[in-house]
């Protein structure tokens, strides 16, 4: 027999696959959500939808976000992250979302905590938490949240929905990508069974204003072909400080241009900060993950992403992406 808990509740689950984190959750008290740096719109919907969905079926329950801040994403409701003393962590709960390394971790002290748990949804690198529930078959870490949701039988406040509407909707390119399955859509009904906006997400998401087409044109006229035809940008430290897009925006808000280009199957945007180059790798039907492995980083078959520490070592990851097609003609 399933059963519902209020308005906006999915039928319970059975599977007992969120059991043990949802004990945390009822155990602890704070509990504190950390992120990858850098934030994209399904790291923090996961943060400020798990947030709501806690404070919505715990009531009296404290629950803090912390992390960098949300950048070109601030759109979203409750979106600014909590001043969190260290000492909180002495009795919280931690709990990583969408995070499938130690490194890419924002806030450190989550290991400070009295228990840690964590949700990701992409492929496993390395154990972060003492609790984990990894599932890299989810196109997003908020659609991993949907179905904890319905695990624990937990009512769905309108702020959770949109936050998770949005999160799935970013990491899935608009229900486009090949991880998208009829989960995706039976989870995205059941959000938009509550208060949900459509319209101002995806205007939010994804509306461009003159400028913004013409640096888009800009960053066309970068791209270049390797000799087996990996697609690559590359924007200099100095070609940064010229623009009016922070590294991130440029990193992740200009690598899908090359996705649509007929031929190109692998397709990565290399951009420079003080820390670093940026390296955002994507491909249509290769498993590039292990290169950004290699690398220092992670994520998912064909999205992945790492930091390398200068131009040279950016272009040897160019020469192993070239050396994957290689292998595979």
């Amino acid at each position: 027999m399933m059963e519902n808990r209020g308005a906006g509740a999915p039928a319970r689950e059975r599977s007992g696959m969120f059991e043990r984190i949802e004990q945390l959750i009822r155990s602890y008290d704070p509990v504190i959500l950390h992120r990858h740096r850098n934030p994209d719109g399904d790291a923090l919907g996961s943060q400020i939808g798990l947030k709501h969905l806690i404070l919505a079926n715990y009531p009296g329950k404290s629950v803090y976000m912390v992390g960098d801040p949300a950048g070109r994403y601030d759109f979203m409701e409750d979106c600014v992250m909590d001043p969190v003393p260290d000492e909180a962590y002495r009795t919280a709960l931690a709990i990583v979302l969408d995070t499938s390394g130690k490194s890419l971790i924002s806030d450190e002290r989550y290991a400070r905590a009295a228990a840690t748990a964590r949700l990701d949804h992409h492929l496993f690198v390395e154990r972060i938490a003492q609790e984990e529930v990894t599932d890299a078959s989810y196109e997003s870490c908020c659609g991993l949240i949907v179905s904890m949701a319905a695990e624990c039988g937990w009512r769905i406040p309108d702020l959770a929905a949109r936050s998770l509407f949005t999160g799935m909707v970013t990491d899935s390119g608009r229900f486009r990508y090949d991880a998208t399955t009829a989960r995706t859509f039976r989870q995205a009904a059941l959000l938009m069974e509550r208060n949900i906006d459509t319209a101002t997400i995806y205007r939010n998401l994804y509306a461009s204003d003159l400028e913004q087409v013409k640096l888009r044109a800009a960053f066309t006229q970068k791209i270049t072909l390797t000799p087996r035809g990996v697609a690559y940008m590359y924007t200099t430290l100095q070609e940064l400080h010229s623009l009016p897009l922070d590294a991130f925006s440029v990193s992740r808000g200009m690598v899908n241009l090359m996705g649509d280009i007929r031929g190109v199957d692998i397709w990565v945007n290399f951009t420079e900060t003080e820390n670093g180059v940026l390296c955002e790798l994507r491909s249509g039907s290769r498993n590039i993950n292990p290169v950004a492995v290699k690398y220092g980083g992670g994520g998912h078959k064909k999205a992945s992403g790492a930091t390398v520490k200068d131009r040279a070592e950016a272009m040897r990851m160019l020469q192993d992406l070239d050396a994957l097609l290689e292998e595979n003609q």
